[in-house]
């Protein structure tokens, strides 16, 4: 009954969020797409002999974040930042964020509100609630990937004891609902809370329907809120798998879970979805990879 409580709850919180005055559509039109493309390593450039995870491209997709414990950081692991020209540039050498933005710890898996003013992401530094908290940083030149301020901690109820990671800002109507994973009901969940007027977090709710016995984690989420893509050890996985759910529309609940094509016998991990929702980025260790690489998947959209 509690679960079922907890559904209703969120739906509930999400039809007021996109019914109330000023709700934006959706910008997506036609969210038709082919098949993803069959994986492939981004290669020397981006990927090292170390590890490299947890990516998120910029809005503009001309930004590739990442974490990597390669040598040139200041901590267990630092963001990293590669720039392009434009889609079809090749990436570029990736730089260090800076002390401003990394620690001496473990700092990961970034994501970027709509307009790229601020940067989630994990880190386990001190100052935190618990043992892995979700930072946020802002800047005021969305194209300077060099701009960032000092992270702050999003505090509670965003925030517990328990482990809180895999931040992912979206859309929804003339509002934003930060979605992230926690352990703090025992295996890692997804959880949702509605951003408020004055930028702070509501009371994260479960997102019953995409969790499971096993540990969800690392959400992105298509900009019209109808797809969503999360790394999951779920029954059906090799090691941990990439999963995918839709929904009809972004009132609807989600549906039920299923593997994407590009998994491997690996361990497959840590997605992000580009905004235009046809380039995949991941986290692999499948053949081929020097520990942790990168690797993007492609699709075409409607009559593309």
């Amino acid at each position: 009954m509690k679960r079922l409580q907890v559904i209703v709850t969120l739906a509930t919180i999400l039809v007021l969020a996109s019914t109330s005055p000023g709700a934006a559509a959706s910008d997506d039109g036609d969210s038709k797409f082919g098949p993803w493309s069959a994986a492939t390593n981004l290669g020397a450039t981006i990927n090292s002999a170390a590890g490299e995870f947890g990516p998120a491209l910029s809005p503009d997709g001309n930004s590739l974040y990442f974490g990597s414990n390669r040598a040139g950081g200041s901590g267990l692991a630092d963001l990293w930042v590669a720039k392009r020209a434009d889609k079809n540039a090749p990436w570029q050498t990736p730089v260090n964020l800076g002390p401003t933005v990394n620690s001496t710890a473990m700092d990961n898996v970034p994501n970027f509100s709509r307009d790229g003013h601020w940067m989630f992401f994990n880190s386990n530094r001190t100052g935190g609630v618990g043992g892995n908290d979700i930072w946020m940083s802002f800047r005021a030149n969305p194209n300077d990937d060099f701009a960032w301020q000092a992270p702050t901690n999003l505090g509670t109820p965003i925030n517990s004891a328990s482990f809180d990671a895999g931040p992912a800002l979206v859309e929804h109507g003339n509002q934003e609902i930060l979605y992230f994973n926690s352990d703090r009901g025992g295996s890692q969940d997804f959880y949702a809370s509605v951003r408020q007027k004055d930028g702070t977090f509501g009371t994260p709710m479960l997102v019953a329907e995409l969790n499971s016995a096993s540990a969800e984690q690392r959400i992105t989420i298509r900009k019209d809120a109808r797809e969503a893509f999360f790394f999951s050890d779920r029954p059906g996985s090799a090691v941990t798998d990439l999963w995918t759910s839709s929904r009809e529309d972004r009132d609807a609940v989600w549906g039920r879970p299923t593997l994407l094509s590009i998994n491997s016998a690996g361990t497959d991990a840590q997605p992000t979805l580009s905004r235009d929702g046809r380039t995949l980025v991941f986290a692999s260790d499948r053949p081929g990879a020097l520990g942790f690489d990168l690797y993007i998947s492609t699709r075409t959209k409607g009559g593309d």
